[in-house]
């Protein structure tokens, strides 16, 4: 069911088309959506922000290499960055910042340039040392967030019952709840308000090390609480750590990473997220048959719940091995120090100077382009295309978690023992589902730019919904007679929801949120998406073991089955595709109304059918048209710094 785009370029550079907007052309090329009552020209407003938009798209766009030499020479004397060699990488710098594809045209670079800048496009991967501790460093702290959150999985089956809380009474399924969902509540309602003072006053590596240590002391804590209160105590202070850490690592890995993996790493952070979940099980299989002594209960639960520190103090151990953001010293005035911090992580100065004066350039035209005197929160709202973009970007944080992924992945030990499956078992099927949610979250880095978002979405949807239903359903098998087969659909049922899942639900919201906003309101919506997916994060689990308890697993299971149709029915009406589409494009495509779009769903039902199932050969709808003399202005630079704020 995909959605098609014809994107024509032309010569004109400014962004302009033709003297109309892309949503006119759209209403006088496509009738079957065209809006007669629509007034010919855009508000004066309207044009002054998708201008705005279009300048933070290629702020150098226009410029000479003669023009773009001097602005770099003016750069480097202006901050006193360095010497005559220093003034050349600049110089060259600013003529490749414009249009990084196009470095074969600009005079004065070496062989050796020349091959460092031929091999961004053609082996991407090829990168200094540095940068790649830079992405372990990465790749670590999102295993930390996974490790953070399932050790509590096998953990639960030892300490509530220790705790008085173990029982299917209504006192006990809701302290279970709000034990296991602290941390997301602190999430929601402090800690992702803490990560913009955290960045200002510490930086990025700073902010990096102050939550994992917050996350090292607070699973470090967990293993020697003896009440429930206490235990929540010390898992809502973990959330200190979990909050501001899940916002600020993408956007250092989006400011010291060059723009041709940029997307990639920040893809990957889905991944290795899966991966500490993974390790999170395997922590709890092996600390399961340590016994208690003389003076410790519980010492196998207390060492699930403490190894999660491990992999935070590891990202606390060399952090500061790797060099600060150089966008962040560049907004604290220190452009010295972002030049160093930048040619460390390039293999020559010609590449650093490009990354610093295109970053410098860009900041320029953000404080240019502010919006006096207008309430961003209330543009969100107001604007139609800004709210387009908000409603799509809620349906998908929403639905991340109400696909109900976060049940298996918080209560899997817990399901299968109501299944009458061993602790062991329990504890042994809850790995297989978090090897599997790894291993199938590798692809999702090629399906989700292969297929498409929107794609994704309709086809996972129905599928999660099955296998949920399917998984339910299985405890109507009767456990005296059936055992094997019963534990056996109930498994098979969990991990394929989680193969499905995986390439789907998983990596789409982050990235269809980050691409949707305009940029210049897309730090708020990115910081509202956060704050929704966490705050749903914390409904599902602080109601989880009540929801079980009264409806049983069966309704339970069905429960969010059905919320996942309802998630193919808001997919399929209101989320528009943004899969390769340039900022201009997706003024176009959030330009639509939301009644076309829904429209143009519903028409999209019978058009699967008949080429799908009936196996006809129709063409498919082309809801968006650009004018042919449309100029994308995109130069190769995707703004994904901007995208991960």
């Amino acid at each position: 069911m995909a959605e098609h785009l014809e994107n024509s370029h032309g010569d004109n550079s400014s962004g302009e088309y033709g003297g109309h907007t892309p949503v006119e052309e759209h209403d006088a090329r496509n009738h079957s959506i065209a809006h007669p009552g629509r007034h010919n020209s855009m508000s004066a407003a309207e044009r002054a922000r998708r201008n705005a938009n279009a300048k933070l798209a290629n702020p150098l766009a226009g410029f000479t290499h003669a023009e773009l030499k001097n602005k770099g020479a003016n750069y480097v004397k202006k901050y006193a960055i360095g010497d005559a060699e220093d003034v050349r990488a600049f110089e060259l710098g600013a003529c490749l910042a414009q249009d990084p594809a196009r470095y074969d045209s600009i005079d004065g670079l070496t062989r050796e340039e020349l091959e460092v800048l031929r091999k961004e496009f053609t082996n991407r991967w090829a990168q200094p040392k540095l940068m790649y501790v830079v992405i372990i460093l990465c790749s670590t702290c999102a295993a930390v967030q996974g490790m953070d959150e399932a050790v509590v999985n096998g953990g639960q089956l030892f300490y509530t019952p220790q705790f008085g809380i173990g029982g299917k009474d209504s006192r006990s399924t809701w302290l279970t709840g709000l034990v296991n969902s602290a941390p997301y509540l602190c999430c929601a309602f402090i800690g992702c308000w803490l990560t913009v003072p955290f960045n200002n006053l510490f930086g990025r590596r700073g902010t990096i090390f102050i939550t994992c240590t917050f996350s090292a002391l607070a699973c470090f804590w967990q293993g020697f609480v003896n009440t429930w209160w206490h235990m929540f105590i010390a898992r809502f202070c973990l959330g200190l750590g979990i909050g501001p850490k899940s916002a600020t690592v993408p956007i250092y890995a989006a400011e010291t990473t060059p723009p041709a993996i940029r997307g990639a790493l920040v893809m990957q952070w889905q991944m290795w997220t899966a991966f500490g979940i993974m390790f999170g099980y395997v922590a709890d299989l092996a600390f399961f048959k340590v016994p208690d002594t003389s003076h410790v209960t519980g010492l196998n639960w207390r060492l699930m719940m403490a190894s999660a520190m491990f992999p935070a103090l590891i990202v606390v151990a060399f952090v500061f091995m790797c060099p600060e953001s150089p966008r962040w010293y560049m907004s604290k005035g220190r452009h010295f120090k972002a030049y160093e911090s930048m040619v460390r992580l390039r293999y020559n100065k010609v590449q650093a100077a490009r990354d610093v004066f295109y970053m410098h350039t860009l900041l320029d035209a953000e404080n240019e382009l502010a919006f006096e005197g207008q309430n961003k929160l209330f543009e969100l709202v107001t604007i139609p295309r800004n709210r387009r973009a908000l409603i799509g970007s809620e349906i998908v944080m929403f639905m991340q978690q109400f696909c109900g992924v976060n049940v298996i992945a918080y209560y899997s030990s817990q399901i299968f023992i109501d299944a009458n499956f061993s602790e062991i078992s329990a504890l042994s099927a809850s790995l297989g589902f978090g090897i599997i949610n790894w291993l199938f979250a590798i692809p999702a880095i090629y399906t989700i730019d292969t297929f498409g978002r929107r794609n994704l979405l309709l086809t996972t949807f129905p599928l999660m919904s099955l296998f949920l239903f399917f998984t339910g359903f299985s405890f109507w098998i009767p456990d005296d007679t059936m055992h094997t087969a019963r534990i056996a659909c109930i498994a098979l049922g969990i991990y394929l929801f989680g193969i499905v899942y995986s390439p789907g639900e998983g990596p789409v919201p982050f990235t269809y949120s980050a691409e949707a906003y305009p940029l210049y309101i897309r730090p708020l919506g990115m910081s509202l998406a956060t704050a929704t997916t966490w705050f749903f994060n914390f409904v599902l689990s602080i109601t989880w073991p009540s929801l079980q308890t009264a409806f049983k697993p069966q309704g339970a299971f069905a429960w969010y089955a059905t919320w996942n149709l309802i998630g193919f029915v808001l997919v399929l009406l209101f989320l528009p595709e943004t899969k390769g589409k340039t900022l201009e494009e997706l003024d176009q495509v959030f330009g639509l109304p939301t009644h076309a779009h829904a429209a143009y769903g519903l028409r999209q039902v019978p058009y699967f059918f008949k080429r799908y199932i009936l196996r006809q050969h129709v063409e498919p709808e082309r809801l968006y048209e650009l004018d042919e003399g449309v100029d994308t202005g995109d130069t190769g630079y995707d703004h994904d710094t901007e995208k991960n704020i």
